[in-house]
């Protein structure tokens, strides 16, 4: 079960405890067949839900070029 956080918030980053990043993590991960590890977890990259998309837009990209 995904974290309760606003999904609309651009500070999403700052609501999720490790647990919940984690989560989201795995997820992504499982959902869509790519490779997430720890240095994806930046608030860059887990900002808000575009910022989330974008990492897994690139996620893909890359495993297509693989």
């Amino acid at each position: 079960m995904l974290p309760l956080v606003d999904l609309e918030s651009d500070f999403l980053f700052s609501d999720l405890d490790s647990l919940g990043v984690t989560t989201i993590l795995m997820t992504l991960s499982a959902e869509y067949g790519i490779e997430l590890e720890a240095k994806d977890a930046t608030p860059k990259n887990l900002r808000n839900l575009d910022s989330i998309a974008a990492m897994v837009e690139e996620k893909l990209k890359v495993k297509s070029e693989e």
